[in-house]
């Protein structure tokens, strides 16, 4: 494990220089990022000057849904900043032969093919979200316990863990279509449910989907989890909540530990 984490740091100070040495694209990326967001934030001032809940009887009042838009912000910047840039660079790698180098390396190949590269630009937003957690958090209507301050880190890495393993699976994909660029938008698609409260999800069109995307793939998990564990007071239901996502962050990383494998044992060399 030592051997990986001083591995994962010299792929993060070589990604460092590079972004340095190119200090005008890294700002541009960064202001880019933070446009974008600050785009989004104003959207959803201008919601709250309408309504005072999102969703009547729901608990997001203004300032917990800043704590879970923070959340969502904090949980999407580590994954877009570690995960998402090796895993774009498979599809190269698997027309050109480049694979064919990794697999042959004496480290982990799921490893090396999904933290080989980091886009520092993409904290950016997880800064923000940091910013924003710690504007909202004193404003909210019930201060969190300290045992949900505890679980929160813990929750917050639960939710990478089920992203990434959603990065893998598609990963696992491009070895066997050779290219899956539609299949990374997908995930954006896809991670954009996360992106509202799960109680948005209600009728007979968001029930089905809620269930879909809580039971099946657990994207609504991944935000809507830490972010009541903070924003709103702990429940029994809540205890279920939180068990139900540590299992799923759980599995899902058996899982696409299992889908990865599998279609590596079926990769053939670009040469062959």
């Amino acid at each position: 494990m030592t051997r990986y984490i001083s591995i994962l740091l010299t792929f993060a100070r070589a990604c460092l220089v590079r972004d340095m040495t190119f200090r005008a694209n890294f700002v541009l990326e960064c202001v880019t990022s933070l446009g974008w967001m600050a785009m989004n934030l104003a959207f959803y001032l201008l919601v709250f000057t309408f309504t005072p809940e999102i969703g009547l009887g729901t608990g997001w009042t203004k300032e917990p849904f800043f704590a879970f838009v923070a959340t969502g912000l904090i949980i999407n910047s580590i994954v877009q900043a570690l995960f998402m840039p090796s895993a774009e660079e498979l599809t190269e790698m698997v027309r050109t032969g480049g694979l064919d180098g990794i697999l042959v390396q004496p480290l982990d190949a799921q490893f090396l093919l999904s933290m080989h590269r980091v886009d520092f630009s993409a904290f950016a937003n997880g800064l923000v979200g940091v910013g924003l957690l710690a504007w909202a958090i004193p404003r909210l209507p019930q201060p969190p316990h300290p045992v949900a301050i505890l679980l929160f880190p813990l929750l917050v890495v639960c939710g990478v863990a089920i992203l990434y393993s959603l990065v893998i699976m598609l990963a696992a994909a491009t070895i066997h279509l050779g290219r899956n660029q539609s299949l990374y938008d997908f995930w954006f698609y896809l991670t954009n449910f996360s992106r509202y409260p799960a109680e948005i999800y209600s009728g007979p069109w968001g029930g089905p989907l809620r269930a879909l995307c809580t039971f099946v793939i657990p994207i609504l998990l991944v935000v809507n989890v830490p972010a009541r564990v903070i924003a709103q007071p702990l429940t029994g239901q809540g205890g279920i909540m939180m068990a139900g996502t540590v299992f799923a962050a759980a599995a899902a990383l058996v899982i696409s530990r299992w889908v990865f494998q599998s279609a590596l044992s079926k990769y053939r060399s670009a040469s062959s």
